[in-house]
């Protein structure tokens, strides 16, 4: 069977350099993901940079494989005709190259996150991906990541009992104004929420820090919110500046027990009798932990290589979701 033809459009951290760091899992870059799979075939990059251009072309023709690289998209695009192709460029220009490969008849895209710089052209996107023949996937990327998904089974089957609230937190180190950590990894932290209970997030209010500090901390209020006759689940969220450390994670807290999940972290508890005091219950670690690869980039892929293969098929992620966290991100700015 022919393989796919996969390209990238935006050839830096994301789409390719990623790969030089050696601490993260592989693939952790679209052209990894697609050299990683077996159904498809890196055949081209594009970039307004010559020197990234000269860099991708580089690593991966070392590998054996014949990729050409361009400065523009378009020439490209015809000549290739790419079955899949990764956005990996900045925000702003994310519709700009959605609606070309949808020109170009592309039957599947991977658009990298945040959907778009602005909720105007995030909508657009959306609509785009609703009438034209083109599959959009909003790479969120963590629909895709193992431990997530086994998170998300034990939410779904209410293992933990019925779920009352949330918490997370973001730190993204100490210099980066909140609004940014907010719109560039807020948009995972946003994203994981409501995957993992499937409701919508809602903002509300919020208090502590300016949105455009890079110190302190800004605490956003929100609720989940499903069905009309269900009650909604308060969500709180704080993003942090000053530290010296990186932190994303999420807790779920449940009628039963409670739920952590983030970056090297998974812990499920219990609640047992105290050990503490008579008549009364404590939450206990269960030792429930992931280990091994999350296979977060290579899912993906598999997920864009399936929908490629049958357009009937609806990826895991998709522009309404990466519309529905841009909408709220953008509730949360107008609070600035």
């Amino acid at each position: 069977m022919q393989k796919l033809k996969a390209a990238v459009i935006g050839l830096g951290r994301i789409a390719s350099l990623l790969d030089e760091d050696t601490l993260r899992e592989k693939p952790c870059t679209h052209a990894g993901a697609i050299a990683a799979n077996g159904d498809c075939v890196l055949v081209a990059g594009c970039d307004i940079d010559e020197e990234r251009r000269r860099l991708f072309a580089e690593k991966w023709n070392k590998q054996g494989l014949e990729v050409s690289v361009y400065e523009d998209a378009c020439e490209m695009l015809n000549i290739h005709k790419p079955d899949i192709l990764s956005i990996a460029t900045h925000p702003d220009s994310h519709y700009r190259y959605c609606r070309l490969a949808a020109s170009y008849s592309v039957p599947v895209v991977i658009c990298e996150k945040p959907l778009a710089d602005n909720i105007r052209e995030a909508r657009k996107i959306s609509k785009l991906a609703q009438e034209s023949n083109t599959v959009i996937i909003t790479n969120h990327e963590r629909r895709y990541s193992q431990d997530y998904i086994n998170a998300k089974s034990i939410l779904d089957e209410e293992k933990l009992g019925r779920l009352l609230g949330v918490r997370a937190c973001l730190y993204m180190g100490k210099t980066t104004r909140l609004v940014d950590a907010l719109w560039h990894d807020g948009t995972h932290l946003a994203d994981a929420i409501m995957f993992l209970t499937s409701l919508k997030l809602k903002h509300k209010r919020r208090s502590g820090a300016k949105l455009t500090s890079r110190n302190g901390t800004a605490w956003l209020e929100g609720e989940l919110r499903g069905d009309k006759s269900a009650t909604p689940v308060p969500v709180l969220m704080e993003i942090g500046a000053g530290r010296d450390h990186l932190v994303f994670e999420i807790e779920f807290s449940c009628e039963k027990g409670r739920l952590r999940i983030g970056n090297g972290v998974f812990e499920v508890w219990e609640s047992v009798p105290s050990p503490y005091a008579e008549k009364f219950r404590s939450l206990q670690n269960t030792g429930a932990e992931f280990r091994g690869h999350t296979g977060y980039f290579a899912n993906m892929l598999m997920d864009a290589v399936s929908c490629a293969k049958d357009p009937q098929n609806a990826p895991v992620s998709t522009a309404a979701d990466g519309l529905c966290v841009i909408e709220y991100l953008n509730s949360v700015k107008r609070w600035r």
